[in-house]
C-alpha cells in the first residue's frame, strides 16, 4: 500500500485506501455502491458527514475500479474547494468534460466535487441543468459536510449517503496497521487519547499519531494532549478542585498560570469541564443553571470576547454553585 516513493508522505495520504476493500466502514454503503458499479448502474451520488469518514477515500476507490490508470485522467474530472467554483466553472471546465462524449469506450464520465457546500448558490443552481442535461454520459458525485448547504434541488437529483463518525472498534484496527508499518510505540493510554481526541475523524487520529510521534517517539497519553495542546484530565480535575474549593481570587491566579505555562484555550477547558459536569454528583436544580451559564460562556467566546473576562465569569459560576450547594445541604 506504501512503496517507497511513499516515504515522505503524511501518512494520512500514505495510507489511503485505494481500493473499496480496504475501507474499514460503513460496510452497508460501500455494499450498495459495489452493486451500482457491478450492475453498471451508478447514479448520481451524494455523500456527506463529518470530516475524516472516508468519503472522498470511497469515491476515488470507486472511480479506480470503473477506469484503468491510463484512462484516468481522461474519465475523471475532480474539483475541490481549493479550485474556483463560481458559476463560471461550471459554465466552463464542467460543462465541457460533460460534454464531451468518450470516444472508443463505452460507459460515463465521472465527475467529483469535493466540498460542495462551499459552492455559491448561483453555481449549484446552474449544475443543476448540467446534470439533467448530460446524465447520459456523466455520473456527478458530490461531496460535503453539512447537508443543508446544498440546495434541495441537487439533493433530489442524487442518492444520498451518509458517512458517520466512525466508531473506535472499526478505528483501532486501521490505526494499528498504521503502527505496526511505521514501527511506533504507542502506549495503551497513548492509543484510548487518540480514539477520543479524534471524536471519529480518522483523518485528524493519523495526523495526531504522526505528529506525536515525530515530536516525542513515544506516544503516550499525556504526549498526544501536550502535541494537540488538549488539556490533560489531570489539569481539568485541578481546575475543577480549585474553583469549588479556593476563593474566588486564587482560583483565578492557579488557572491563568497553568494557562500560560501549558497553553491551554479557555474553550478547550470549557468542553472538557463541562464532561465533568455530568459526571459530578450535583443537585438537578443546582446543575441545570450551572450549564445554562457554562452554555452563555461558551457562546461568549465564540463571538471573541476576552479569554481573562469569561475566565472570571465561569469561576464566578462554579462558586454560585458552591454556595448553593451549601445552602441547600
Amino acid at each position: 500500500m506504501a512503496g517507497p516513493c511513499g516515504r515522505n508522505l503524511p501518512w494520512v495520504e500514505k495510507y489511503r485506501p485505494r481500493a473499496l476493500s480496504e475501507l474499514v466502514s460503513h460496510r452497508d454503503i460501500l455494499s450498495t455502491i459495489q452493486r451500482f458499479i457491478s450492475e453498471d448502474r451508478l447514479p448520481h451520488l451524494l455523500l456527506y458527514g463529518p470530516p475524516g469518514t472516508g468519503k472522498t477515500s470511497t469515491i476515488l476507490a470507486c472511480a479506480r475500479q470503473l477506469y484503468r490508470e491510463r484512462e484516468f485522467s481522461s474519465m475523471v474530472l475532480e474539483l475541490n474547494a481549493s479550485d474556483d467554483r463560481g458559476i463560471d466553472i461550471v459554465r466552463g471546465p464542467i460543462l465541457s468534460f460533460a460534454s464531451t462524449r468518450t470516444i472508443f469506450k463505452k460507459g460515463f464520465k465521472l465527475v467529483i466535487l469535493d466540498e460542495a457546500d462551499a459552492m455559491t448558490q448561483d453555481a449549484q443552481n446552474a449544475l443543476r441543468r448540467v446534470i439533467e442535461k448530460f446524465t447520459e454520459n456523466t455520473r456527478f458525485c458530490l461531496i460535503c459536510n453539512y447537508l443543508s448547504k446544498i440546495i434541495p434541488a441537487l439533493q433530489s437529483r442524487c442518492t444520498r449517503f451518509r458517512f458517520g463518525p466512525l466508531t473506535p472498534e472499526l478505528m483501532v484496527p486501521r490505526l494499528q496497521h498504521v503502527i505496526q508499518e511505521e514501527g511506533v510505540d504507542v502506549s495503551e493510554d497513548g492509543m484510548k487519547a487518540l480514539v477520543t481526541l479524534s471524536s471519529g475523524d480518522m483523518r485528524r487520529a493519523l495526523n495526531i499519531l504522526q505528529s506525536t510521534s515525530m515530536a516525542f517517539g513515544k506516544v503516550t497519553e499525556e504526549n498526544v494532549y501536550t502535541c494537540t495542546g488538549h488539556p490533560l484530565k489531570a489539569d481539568i480535575a485541578s481546575i475543577l478542585d480549585w474553583m469549588l474549593n479556593q476563593n474566588f481570587s486564587t482560583a483565578y491566579r492557579k488557572i491563568m498560570e497553568l494557562k500560560t505555562l501549558k497553553g491551554l484555550a479557555l474553550q478547550d477547558i470549557l468542553t472538557e469541564i463541562h464532561l465533568f459536569v455530568h459526571r459530578v454528583d450535583f443537585p438537578p436544580s443546582v446543575r441545570i443553571q450551572l450549564l445554562i451559564k457554562m452554555a452563555d460562556i461558551e457562546y461568549r467566546l465564540a463571538a471573541g470576547t476576552s479569554e481573562k473576562v469569561q475566565l472570571s465569569s465561569l469561576i464566578a459560576a462554579f462558586q454560585v454553585t458552591r454556595d448553593l450547594i451549601v445552602a441547600e445541604a
